[in-house]
């Protein structure tokens, strides 16, 4: 595949572990002048002597010293992998030196002033596609895995990094294709290819087509939410125990806990898990009537979050009973998902599930909890559950949709099927519905990468670390 951005053909180079006192750095050198660099520098053995890499079988690892100048930086690992069978499908050497910042930072001097340039944020995975190794929904897991927070959200993108949805897409498109080839035939040389019957066959196969992308967009929800997690908002009155029940979740002292109510004046944000769930979860000032400014603006921010959360957390406390200002607080979830918590479980309880589900319905989930000692956080797992994700997870062949990219990409080809159908059964001539055909297979080509926009290389790459 063509290279779509100037220096392309350089050698790269980059830390590719994070910068910090560690064990071991590794600084990651990738291009046709990789083995030049690392013979410029690189000493093998304890006699640091000189030796050619590009005589070094690839795969393999080498113990000797980095070299500046003729100082000596650091004592190393250096490893060498030969093209194509490397991450970049590029020549390529990975110096393996001690973990502390100066001597990555020295040893990474070493390696430019050899000939190599600083590689921008993501350009070895992007070689890694340009070069045919991944196509784009590999590229994309691959950060997706960086930043994998749960079990779930790193098997997702373990899924796709090994290719499901490559498979599924190059599969449904190369079925789509194998039609528009054969129409463009027909089209160009109707003595030798009839299209007699074309039109009903291809009607049948665009329901069946789009029954598939259907599918796939089906699993978007659920794999949005287990790679970006279930924006929560934790809401209730002052001292009901909402920023007690955040901290139990967090499994540390996230949010200040006092007897006076009000102490909790602005939003208190953290990402959490609960079992395998990802919670992006607000805490929220307590809903009442302010007594100040400062307060009314919390109150009012509280109110925000909730009305843009997919979740609500209302925290009741069973101790005391209802007033108006809880049946004001249960009255604002009318449209939303939520579960009513019912906290302090550990004392004496005043206020009945009945009185809760005649003001918030009959189906909303309530659960007894105590913020205090952790009961009911297994139940609230099991609920988050049943409420977002569509059946049982399995990641051992599950194609699954986790971006909005690719969803867009997904309705477009869906929305050309769609006028395709349209046309097929309106009658229209078949060189008509050659272009909607034509711009679905384009559409599925953009999430795979086998037609590419130049500019989905800094929307995709852009995000990466540097180093991969």
């Amino acid at each position: 595949m063509a290279s779509f951005y100037p220096g392309s053909e350089d050698t790269i180079a980059a830390i590719s572990t994070a910068l910090g006192e560690a064990g071991i750095g590794i600084i990651r050198v990738s291009g046709p002048d990789a083995f030049d660099v690392g013979n410029r520098i690189f000493r093998a053995g304890k006699k640091a002597r000189r030796v050619d890499l590009r005589a070094m079988p690839t795969h393999t690892i080498h113990y000797g010293f980095i070299v500046d100048r003729e100082e000596t930086v650091d004592e190393v690992l250096l490893s060498v992998f030969h093209a194509p069978s490397t991450y970049t499908a590029e020549d390529t050497i990975e110096i393996n030196c001690h973990g502390g910042i100066y001597a990555q930072k020295r040893c990474l001097e070493a390696v430019l002033g050899a000939g190599a340039r600083t590689a921008r944020p993501g350009e070895f995975t992007e070689r890694a596609f340009l070069n045919g190794r991944i196509d784009l929904t590999r590229a994309e897991a691959v950060m997706d895995v960086i930043q994998a927070k749960s079990r779930m959200s790193l098997n997702a993108s373990l899924s796709q990094l090994k290719g499901s949805l490559y498979e599924a897409i190059f599969s449904l498109r190369s079925r789509m294709l194998e039609r528009a080839a054969f129409l463009e035939a027909a089209l160009d040389d109707p003595e030798h290819y009839s299209l007699d019957g074309f039109s009903k066959q291809l009607e049948q196969e665009s329901v069946s087509w789009d029954r598939e992308i259907s599918a796939l967009l089906h699993t978007f929800e659920n794999g949005k939410l287990i790679r970006e997690g279930i924006h929560t908002a934790i809401i209730g009155k002052p001292n009901a125990g909402k920023s007690s029940l955040l901290n139990r979740l967090a499994g540390k002292e996230l949010a200040i806990v006092t007897e006076i109510p009000g102490t909790t004046r602005d939003i208190v944000s953290e990402t959490l898990r609960v079992g395998d769930i990802i919670l992006n979860v607000e805490d929220t000032a307590g809903i009442r009537e302010a007594k100040d400014l400062v307060e009314q603006i919390g109150v009012e921010r509280a109110i925000a979050s909730a009305e843009k959360a997919d979740l609500v957390l209302c925290v009741l406390d069973t101790s005391i009973p209802l007033d108006p200002w809880d049946e004001r607080i249960l009255g604002m979830l009318e449209e939303k998902k939520k579960i009513i918590l019912l906290n302090k479980s550990d004392l004496p309880p005043v206020i009945r599930e009945e009185e809760i589900r005649a003001i918030a319905g009959e189906t909303v989930p309530v659960l007894p909890v105590s913020a205090k000692d952790g009961e009911g956080l297994e139940e609230l797992e099991q609920l988050l559950r049943d409420m977002f994700y569509h059946g049982e997870i399995s990641f051992n062949d599950e194609v699954m949709i986790t971006n909005e990219r690719q969803k867009e990409c997904l309705e477009r080809a869906r929305q050309s099927l769609h006028l395709l159908n349209e046309g097929l059964l309106a009658g229209m001539p078949e060189d008509v519905c050659a272009i909607d055909l034509t711009d679905a297979i384009e559409h599925l080509g953009e999430i795979t990468g086998q037609t590419v926009r130049e500019d989905l290389f800094d929307e995709i790459f852009g995000k990466f670390c540097m180093g991969k």
